[in-house]
This record gives structure tokens, sequence and C-alpha cells, in this order.
């Protein structure tokens, strides 16, 4: 029998009902049922676990990967296109959507799922990491982070208080704590005392987030553990965040630098650190390899901007490995991008009937024909999703670590 975790007060209605399924009959059920989250792990496989998050605007399959929509728009792609790929939730981001066109905007437009048509969940981040990344002349203290707008000079502070404000306005259903983000590698005086701030404004945050009754009545709130490679520090961040309480918990602070192996040796000790009943949530990863390995440690959900990123400038991302299309060999090949993606990209639609040729793809990318990178970037999502799909059927039959070391061995063939 699935475990349910984190029930609304109709959420008990669940325990002999819960079915992973992508249906629409199963999202209206659980829309109708669910008052705002509830946690199900359905199978595990050694570490790796398969669920589903079901909120008000649907079910999210675990592990899920998120398509990242920086600006409101998941860059080339409708949302239908994007929920074709089989997305259940898609990533907003505050820095950029506070900026322009402003938070208070797109509240008095109905938010933002109605301002970019999408009715599914949408996790924000905190703005954290744009904010001190991207700004120029920024000054942190305990309030928050002063800042100078990477678009106009504009001068703005974010706290705790104001990311949870923004995240309010925008309607957002997955809000992530504020937090302070440090680059590796770094002295371990630094990131100690970035995380113990990260954890007062996780508290702050938490406050924040309650203090309007009506958006946390429908919506999560996350908490980010943070603590660079030590696995002390990272063990008291986890004990920090256990106590505050939040209904998913996020793995920060890697995928800046310190490479795979440093990142896989964090995520054996921080998964276990954070409660098993809550999804587990690894921050900008990542490529296809890292998801994998992730998986297979306990990692429930994943966000990067590289599917799309990487379409944009002629990179696919195939079970072979990423493949450039701008190289002279595609030139005059009709085949696919990857016989075994069924994205619409590689095996056509019921409209078109016929694959795109990587002929065509060579030839639009490199005369910087934007639909070139509308349509390797259409690819990528689908090959992302289609490996979340394959991860989750293979956790569900029992066979993750045979699906891991196949998928593994093809991939580096290109890599």
């Amino acid at each position: 029998m699935p475990l349910i975790f984190g029930l609304s007060p109709t959420g008990a209605m669940l325990r002999n009902r819960c079915r992973i399924a992508p249906s629409a009959a199963a999202n209206r059920r659980y829309k109708r049922l669910m008052t705002r989250f509830a946690f199900t792990i359905a199978a595990t496989d050694g570490a790796a676990r398969t669920g589903a998050i079901a909120m008000q605007r649907g079910l999210i399959r675990t592990p899920a990967f998120m398509p990242v929509g920086t600006a409101a728009t998941v860059k080339g792609l409708r949302p239908a296109e994007v929920r074709a790929a089989g997305a259940d939730i898609i990533l907003g981001n505050t820095y950029h959507l506070m900026l322009r066109p402003t938070a208070e905007r797109i509240a008095r437009l109905g938010g933002l799922h109605a301002f970019m048509g999408w009715d599914r969940p949408i996790l924000t981040d905190s703005g954290g990491y744009q904010v001190m990344s991207l700004s120029a002349l920024t000054k942190r203290s305990e309030e928050g982070v002063a800042f100078a707008s990477h678009l106009d000079g504009s001068r703005h502070m974010m706290s705790p208080e104001r990311s949870m404000e923004i995240q309010r306005l925008l309607g957002s259903d997955i809000v992530m704590a504020f937090d302070e983000l440090v680059a590796l590698p770094a002295p371990r005086d630094v990131v100690e005392a970035a995380m113990a701030r990260s954890m007062r404004w996780a508290a702050r945050s938490r406050v924040g987030f309650d203090s309007d009754a009506g958006h946390a009545g429908r919506a999560a709130l996350f908490g980010i553990q943070q603590g660079g490679l030590d696995e002390r520090l990272r063990a008291e961040s986890a004990s920090a965040l256990r106590a505050i309480g939040f209904d998913g918990y996020a793995i920060g602070g890697l995928a800046v630098g310190e490479g795979q192996e440093a990142m896989f040796g964090v995520l054996d000790h921080a998964c276990d650190q954070l409660p098993a009943t809550a999804p587990r949530y690894l921050m900008g990863v990542g490529k296809p390899d890292d998801i994998v390995g992730a998986v297979l440690r306990g990692v429930d959900m994943f966000d990067c901007v590289l599917p799309t990123r990487s379409g944009r400038n002629g990179q696919a991302f195939t079970h072979d490995g990423p493949l450039n299309i701008r190289n002279a060999r595609h030139a005059e090949d009709l085949a696919p991008l990857d016989n075994d993606c069924p994205c619409p990209v590689c095996h056509g639609t019921p409209d078109t009937g016929a694959a795109t040729s990587r002929a065509y793809l060579h030839h639009l990318v490199k005369s910087n024909e934007m639909l070139g990178a509308m349509l390797m970037t259409e690819h990528n999502i689908g090959f992302y999703q289609h490996l979340m799909a394959g991860l989750r059927a293979a956790i569900a039959a029992g066979r993750v670590q045979d699906f891991a070391a196949k998928f593994l061995a093809r991939y580096k063939q290109l890599g």
C-alpha cells in the first residue's frame, strides 16, 4: 500500500485510493479530495523512490523534472507543448518576475498561472541565487540583500519577508524559503556563516509564509538545506529545518562548481539527513547523468535550465549522449535526433506524420532560424520527461539499478 504523508484534513480519504496515474480523471479526483498538499511514496528500490505530490492544481509524479520558466515562459515552448512533453510542474523565478513585469502587476492580472496560461502547479524559487549571482552592488546583512537590478540599476531589498510576499503575489503553489548561497569552493567559516544565516532566514520565511492564511492554506513551503560539502554542517542545517517544519526540503548549495563526484558525495548523506516522509528537491540539477545518480540516492525533484539553454545553442540530449547539431556531419543526415525518443520532433505527430531530420535541424540552427531553437528545445524537454518516466517505471518494477547502468553506459558514448 502506498505511504501518504503531509495529508490535509480530507487527505485520509485517499489512503486506499492512491494510484500513480497521469490521467485526467485521477487529477480531478485529487483536486476534489485534497485541500492542500500530500506526498505519496508508491514504491522504493534501494534509496530511490517513486510516488506523487497531490495539490489542488494536480498531481506531480515523482521523481519529477521541472522545466524552468524563468520569466513566465519555458523559453521556446507554449504551455501546451510543455504539458504534452509530460511535465506536471514548472518553475518560475522570483527575482526576474519581481523586476519585470513586477509581482504586483502579475497579481493584478490574476496571478502567474493565468498570466502565462499554465493551470498546473508552479514552484517559485526564492530569488536568492539570482540576487547574489546576477545583481551588481549587493550588500548582505541580517535583514536581507540590498542589490541593484541587472536591468536598470534600480535599488531593491530582498528579505525573507519580501520573498514570501512576491511568491504570494505570483500565486505560487510551492514556495521556496529565502536562503544565502555560497559558490564553491569556499572557506569553511564562510560556508558555516551562510548556513547559519540561511536557517535564521528559513524561520523568518516560515513566519512570513504563514502570515497570509489564504495563500498558506493552498500552497506549500519548502526549506533549503545548506552547508556546502561539509557533512556536519549539512546535518546542523537539516536539524534546524526539521525543527521549523516544512512541507518539503531542498538540497541547496550544489551544482555551483564542485563537480559531480563531490555532489554525489554530499547526496550520500544529505538525503538521509532530511525527513523520509517529505519530498527532497535537488536545486539546479542538472545533466541527465546527474539526475540518474541523484535519483539512486533518494532525490525526488529537479530543475535546470540546461534543456532549454542547450536547445537554443544547438545541443540536443540523446540516449547516446549530448549531440551538437551544428556539426557538419549532420548536414545531410536524414535520421532523427534520437530514434528512441518519443517526442514529436523525433517521431512526428498525427498532424505531420513525420520526424524532423538532423539535416533540417542543422540547417535551421546554422541559419539562426528561431524554429531551430524551438524544435531543439521541444526535443530536450521531451527527452528529460521521457527519462523521468523511465526512472519512475524502473523504481516501481524494482529494477532501477539495471535501468541506470544501461542508461549511463550508453549515454556516455558521445558525452
